[in-house]
């Protein structure tokens, strides 16, 4: 593979003048934002530090078809046809930018772009828990349902990806992006999954970390306490000035019986949660200008029906919290 033409690359962001952005430390591309139904657009976004040139995927469910919007918008202004050679522009980010993925958990969704494209990928790693390495080997790379691209499980090997199981709390370096990460369990419905912690170690030592849900319900709602203790977590990078932004689903509108959110979020459900993670980083006012990219909204089929202007005017009307909530469309790139 060869790096010449990226090497030096290096796109900075601007801030835009939230408490919690005042200088920019990662850089989030959005390659897919949706939940289900739009096979073309589902949740895939890319990110990278300020200080490194590759890129870490946080979950693949749309992966091709975002880079490729992220193209047309100008996201990637690195990359450009000359200089991608022998590779599309397309194909260099997808063989090159991207250095590594984290999956959060193994609902299609979140790694079909992935599984579909492996044919043209180059050589890297995939991260998540023991339970989702585990259903990307048995249940996707099995030669039944796709070829066997990754280094473990049945039949031939092509080795394209090497399968990297992370436990729980425990830091770990994701590939060449230059960034590391910690990995929290969630409840989805009975189902796991999985919120990454990105940090990225600048030369001053000042530690940068962005949050990254996989698909979550609320505590209440599934009998759990693993939001409660992550709001720990991040409550303590709040009160340290490290959080620079997260990214977390708001799948369904208020509304929504219990019984029909299948460890998803509303409106509702996320501002309190929010309330507690508020309650954890020091009480009233201390999100202030949290960044919060809103993700996994799920279209609807209905005349009439747009859930995404709805769940905007729920968010905006409940926020009492002074966060900042970011609704990226697919390609959009945002400094944070």
């Amino acid at each position: 593979m060869t790096t010449r033409w990226w090497s030096t690359a290096l796109f900075l962001g601007a801030g835009l003048g939230y408490a919690f952005s005042a200088n920019a430390g990662f850089k989030v591309v959005a390659l897919g934002v949706n939940g289900g139904v739009e096979e073309g657009n589902l949740t895939s976004y890319l990110i990278r530090s300020d200080s490194q040139t590759r890129y870490l995927a946080l979950d693949a469910g749309s992966v091709l078809p975002g880079i490729s919007k992220a193209l047309a918008k100008g996201s990637f202004p690195e990359v450009t046809a000359q200089n991608s050679a022998p590779f599309t522009p397309q194909g260099a980010v997808f063989r090159q930018l991207i250095s590594a993925y984290f999956i959060s958990h193994g609902h299609l969704d979140h790694l079909a772009g992935l599984i579909v494209a492996s044919p043209q990928d180059s050589k890297k790693p995939i991260y998540g828990t023991n339970d989702t390495i585990d259903i990307l080997r048995q249940h996707y790379f099995n030669w039944r349902v796709w070829p066997n691209f990754s280094d473990s499980g049945s039949g031939q090997r092509i080795g394209t990806y090497r399968l990297t199981a992370l436990r729980p709390g425990q830091r770990a370096s994701l590939g060449t992006s230059g960034l590391s990460g910690v990995v929290y369990p969630l409840s989805h419905g009975g189902v796991s999954s999985s919120m990454l912690l990105v940090s990225n170690e600048l030369a001053s030592q000042q530690q940068e970390t962005f949050a990254f849900f996989g698909d979550t319900g609320a505590d209440k709602q599934e009998k759990s306490r693993d939001l409660g203790a992550i709001w720990r977590v991040l409550g303590e990078e709040i009160k340290q000035h490290r959080l620079k932004g997260m990214i977390i689903e708001t799948s369904f509108p208020n509304g929504v019986p219990d019984a029909q959110l299948f460890g998803h979020l509303t409106p509702a459900l996320l501002l309190g949660e929010l309330k507690n993670l508020e309650q954890a980083a020091g009480g009233a006012g201390s999100l202030k200008g949290l960044k919060i990219v809103i993700s996994h909204i799920k279209p609807s089929l209905m005349v009439g029906a747009d859930p995404r202007a709805e769940i905007m005017r729920q968010l905006e009307e409940g926020n009492r919290l002074g966060v900042h909530f970011i609704f990226m469309q697919q390609g959009d790139s945002q400094a944070f």
